[in-house]
């Protein structure tokens, strides 16, 4: 069901399922380590896995997933 809307200055803005989606996604819930987090690490958990990421906090690129054991050693305790 993709609606379109023309705007005051006639370009189609395209409404639908697909952009509600696009714009949830980007507001999701990911699983973090508190523990690692307040050692000022990413700490995202690849669920699957239950492996954490120790790169510093808002790295850029994609996650370095390490251990349990790994993940403790950074950790505040």
């Amino acid at each position: 069901m993709n609606s379109q809307n023309r705007s005051a200055s006639g370009n189609s803005q395209q409404t639908s399922v697909e952009q509600a989606a696009q714009e949830q996604s980007s507001t999701h819930v990911t699983h973090v380590r508190e523990d690692v987090a307040m050692a000022g690490r990413c700490a995202n958990v690849h669920l699957p896995t239950g492996r954490t990421c120790t790169l510093p906090v808002r790295h850029p690129g994609s996650c370095n997933f390490v251990g349990p054991q790994d993940a403790e050693d950074v950790a505040v305790h």
